[in-house]
């Protein structure tokens, strides 16, 4: 019983959506009855309408209208059709267009008559509606010959013809938020149409209409090409005179015209009025002339125009009349448009005007305006108009008179995040369609969500929603999203920053608009702006955070040596901590972190990469205690603990890479921010690269073992740091030059100890995910044709017997770094008696400078000006550390004091014991540290190529000048290092040639 009771007809009706079955039951036999047609499964075809009960009784009044006319084949024919199914949705949806064809049931065949396939969009609704009242649409200022009263009626039947087309494919329509902006664009051309129309039925009934080139300037909606169903038609008229006619006689015509127009759309008469026209945005409203000339509405603009008038005619466009004189209106105005925003309080101005519009949305229906209220339509259009108007005037692409296509060029050029533009963009949709659909029903001005249940339930079933309950859950969410971006985006701090740019600062040229942060240092002011804006947007934390930081950061990124870098760098930073919440807190909270952070961006592109790679380290620019360099002993604790948790030798030594990493990233960040000087800086890096190598030889020495079959290596390993890293002065991004020693009597010593050095080696390789430790050990014995590991007793016997002086003076910089303690006390020992000799071989100071003069000469890159070159030119690196290599080796053996690997306690102890004058080992200490500085600015400026070459470019000097916080001009670095190096070649010149003795 229960399931024929569900079978039935009524129960199927209820099914569908019917309200009152008994009644719906009747009127379907009344149609059928007038017809003559039986319905076959109405329940299916009334689940698709609105309002199903509502749908049947306009299909019946219509049915009746046909019979009346003798035109029921007309609504027979369209029986079990999508000609037919159309016509339904549109008596479901919209009583007054059901009311329409009740009046006129000739336009029944309209729907079988639409081309099948082809969409609205494709008629010209000019051309219509103007033959309608028999005026030539190819003509510029067409005569209607339809006149009078019989015209108005004429071009209302047309307008309300391609109406119902519209509403037909729109209520149809799967997805009707897709379908929106085609639907909006069509009733803006449909309104212009219908003024068009108007205005050549004006056009007949007065002669003189000759006199005047009127324009009529669409606004708001209209001027946008989104218009709603029912709405206010806001239009500003200009004129023309045409041919001889005086300034007089064409206004005294234009207004005629003008006024006869909007009666044509808006008075009543024996079809409805359209919609109002609305022409109260002209220059002073109500009080002010209804049609005015292009000079005088410019004048307007110019001196008397408030700021909210700029922004409404953002959307200004010639809809009807002389389409030059729309164009030339435009063209005037739009210059104006995108200025406005330097008028003073512009961007708080439209806040408040925002803030007003809302106070007087009444208590009682505030929560149910989809227009006004908070989290409706005019919180999606203020907003996206305030951005346009910002930074519209530096960026064409945001010049759009259609909200949607504001939204995304707004989207497309980083002012608003993808995420929000998404939401805001399809929020906008649905509140727009949940209006269309209100005013589709009986064709009135409304933009309040439903009391009633069957109101709201009507809604949602035009609109597209399964049930009432999902479309409130909807409705509820769209609210309070766009109400969170609009108050978050419109009332962004940095907005009145942009707009209070001068018009020198922000012109429409874009060499102008780019001239204030140009003015503070960025070379792309454009790019920068977009930056900020992604920086900025949307509703987070994030984003309110960084609208607090930017003010004030870009300032600090301008004080750095490229301004441009830094903001992108610390926009790319942020977004890949954009989930990290500490970040931003941080520099909330902490100026000094901020103001750090700007300046490293800024300055130093190792640093950032640095940063982006450990963003860990962040947290340090905080606190000076936690950018002090680490010792090598804490550095090797941890190192220790990360070896003693894991057997995995992938996993520590990933790890120990990254404590290098990390550390790496901590001694420049203090070095750029002069915590640190280069010297301790490079002692530093040094002491980190200890430690991994330290450890990867703990690594090496297991896995050897381990494939040996043995529970530990049977011999002594020694890793011994030459040259550089000998001496503790290591670069950011040097090698490290090492020999491998090792001591025993296993059998397989030798064989093993090569594979551990092979092990270390490729342990330390560079790897993509982390910075790697490249090891050169060419200064072995025998260079690259020795064994890559040598034992004690062969390097003793080696150095005694074969190895030439400059290998001695090779030693003077060997410093054990990883290994055996026993034994690299052995090997210092059995190295002291050669780098320290009690005195010098015959001819060993001849072969020295032999090979310096020979370096000079031959190892100096092709092309490079000796002069600039940090390490082999006059005055260099390489002039100085030879200096002190000369004392060292003479006098070494005498004065123990001298044996050190580090040049500047060599340099210290010589002149301390009286082997140097003071005098010139400051000048030979200055120009070590200038060009030990500038070696690691380079290497801090992130330059790979040339590490060792004096840019040519000034630019590039001062950004050097920069990075070692010297107030110097790029020119003035480059003649500093000249003056020094001169003075320190010439005491080389002394000191290791020897040629005033000579002489």
């Amino acid at each position: 019983m229960a399931s024929s009771r569900e079978a039935s007809p009524a129960a199927l009706l209820r099914r569908a959506g019917v309200a009152d079955t008994t009644r719906a039951l009747d009127l379907i036999g009344q149609i059928e009855a007038v017809t003559g047609a039986t319905l076959d499964d109405p329940a299916n075809a009334l689940s698709y309408l609105a309002d199903p009960d509502a749908g049947l009784l306009q299909l019946l009044r219509v049915a009746e209208a046909a019979r009346d006319a003798g035109l029921l084949a007309d609504l027979v024919a369209l029986r079990d059709s999508e000609a037919g199914a159309r016509l339904g949705v549109v008596l479901g949806g919209s009583l007054a267009l059901g009311d329409f064809l009740v009046r006129h049931p000739e336009y029944i065949a309209d729907f079988a008559a639409w081309p099948r396939g082809q969409s609205f969009t494709a008629v010209d609704a000019r051309a219509v509606l103007l033959e309608a009242v028999g005026a030539d649409p190819a003509s510029d200022a067409p005569v209607a010959t339809v006149t009078g009263e019989a015209g108005i009626a004429a071009l209302r039947i047309a307008y309300r013809r391609q109406l119902m087309r519209v509403a037909a494919e729109d209520l149809f329509h799967a997805t009707p938020p897709a379908i929106f902006p085609e639907v909006g664009a069509a009733l803006a051309d449909l309104a212009g149409a219908a003024l068009e129309a108007g205005l050549a039925v004006a056009r007949a009934d007065l002669p003189t209409h000759t006199h005047t080139r009127l324009a009529i300037m669409g606004m708001g909606k209209c001027g946008g090409r989104e218009l709603n169903y029912v709405s206010d038609v806001d239009v500003i008229f200009a004129a023309e005179p045409a041919g001889d006619a005086t300034e007089e006689q064409s206004l005294k015509a234009a207004t005629r015209l003008a006024a006869a127009a909007s009666r044509a759309c808006d008075r009543p008469g024996a079809e409805p009025p359209l919609w109002q026209v609305d022409a109260n945005l002209r220059p002073e409203g109500k009080d002010g002339a209804l049609v005015r000339n292009l000079a005088s509405h410019q004048a307007y603009y110019e001196r008397w125009a408030e700021s909210w008038e700029f922004q409404a005619l953002l959307k200004a466009r010639p809809i009807a009349g002389d389409r030059e004189i729309g164009e030339r209106y435009v063209e005037a105005m739009q210059p104006m448009v995108w200025t406005a925003v330097e008028r003073d309080g512009f961007v708080e101005g439209a806040q408040a005007m925002r803030r007003r519009v809302e106070e007087h949305v009444p208590a009682e229906v505030a929560d149910r305006q989809i227009k006004l209220g908070a989290g409706g339509l005019r919180d999606v259009e203020f907003t996206v108009q305030l951005l346009q108007l910002v930074h519209g005037r530096h960026d064409e692409s945001l010049r759009s008179r259609t909200t949607l296509t504001a939204l995304k060029a707004l989207r497309d050029g980083g002012y608003v995040g993808r995420p929000d533009a998404a939401k805001m963009d399809r929020s906008y949709r649905q509140l727009r369609v949940w209006e269309h659909r209100l005013q589709l029903r009986k064709l009135q001005r409304t933009h309040l969500m439903p009391e009633d249940e069957d109101g709201r339930r009507a809604l949602a079933r035009a609109s597209g929603f399964a049930t009432l309950e999902y479309m409130d859950e909807v409705w509820h969410d769209i609210r309070r999203d766009v109400r969170a971006m609009h108050l978050e985006m419109f009332y962004r701090p940095i907005l009145p920053m942009v707009a209070s740019l001068s018009a020198d600062e922000a012109s429409l040229d874009d060499a102008a608009a780019r001239a204030r942060l140009a003015a503070v240092g960025f070379d792309d002011a454009q790019a920068a702006q977009r930056h900020i804006a992604a920086l900025t947007e949307g509703v987070s934390r994030r984003a309110a955070i960084q609208r607090q930081l930017l003010p004030a950061m870009i300032g600090w990124f301008a004080q750095g040596a490229e301004p441009d870098a830094g903001l992108l760098a610390f926009r790319t930073l942020s977004e890949k901590l954009a989930d990290a919440q500490w970040y931003l807190k941080l520099l909330r909270d902490s100026s000094a972190a901020a103001q750090r952070l700007a300046r490293l961006l800024s300055t130093s592109a190792y640093v950032t990469d640095a940063l982006l790679a450990s963003a860990e380290s962040i947290p340090w620019l905080d606190n000076d205690a936690d950018l002090a360099p680490r010792s090598k002993e804490r550095m090797w604790a941890e190192a220790d603990a990360i070896l003693r948790r894991s057997d995995d030798a992938e996993q520590c030594i990933t790890a120990l890479r990254g404590l290098r990493r990390r550390e790496l990233a901590r001694v420049a960040s203090a070095d750029v921010l002069g915590l640190i000087t280069p010297v301790e800086a490079a002692a530093s890096v040094s002491d980190s690269a200890d430690v991994l190598i330290e450890g990867a030889l703990r690594i090496a020495a297991a896995e050897v073992a381990a494939e040996a079959g043995l529970d530990a290596l049977p011999v002594r390993f020694l890793v011994v740091a030459m040259g550089r890293y000998g001496g503790s002065e290591m670069g950011y991004t040097s090698d490290a030059d090492v020999q491998f020693v090792w001591d025993g009597s296993h059998p397989e010593g030798q064989k093993l100890a090569v594979k551990v050095a092979q092990r270390v080696r490729k342990l330390l390789q560079s790897v993509s995910s982390q910075p790697g430790l490249e090891i050169d050990a060419d200064l072995r014995p025998e260079g690259r044709n020795g064994p890559l590991a040598r034992s004690l007793a062969s390097c003793a016997e080696y150095y005694g017997r074969w190895s030439d002086p400059w290998e001695a003076q090779a030693l003077l910089r060997a410093r054990p770094c990883a290994g055996d303690q026993e034994l690299a006390a052995a090997f210092v020992a059995m190295i002291d008696g050669v780098r320290y000799p009690p005195s010098l071989p015959d001819g060993a100071l001849r072969q020295m400078r032999t090979l310096k003069a020979r370096m000079e000469s031959e190892r100096l890159p092709r092309g490079v000006d000796p002069r600039r070159h940090l390490k082999l030119g006059p005055g260099g690196l390489s002039d100085v550390e030879w200096s002190v290599q000369r004392l060292q080796l003479e006098h070494g053996h005498e004065y123990p004091a001298l044996r050190t690997t580090r040049t500047l306690e060599g340099l210290d102890a010589a002149t301390r014991e009286g082997l140097i004058d003071a005098a010139d080992a400051a000048v030979l200490a200055e120009a070590w540290r200038l060009a030990t500085d500038l070696r690691g600015a380079i290497a801090l400026r992130g330059r790979t190529r040339d590490r060792d070459v004096l840019p040519g470019d000034s630019r590039e000097l001062g950004v050097l000048a920069e990075i070692l916080s010297l107030r110097l001009s790029g020119a003035q670095l480059s003649d500093l290092y000249g003056r020094v190096t001169r003075r320190s070649r010439a005491v080389t010149e002394r000191v290791f040639f020897g040629w005033e003795s000579d002489q």
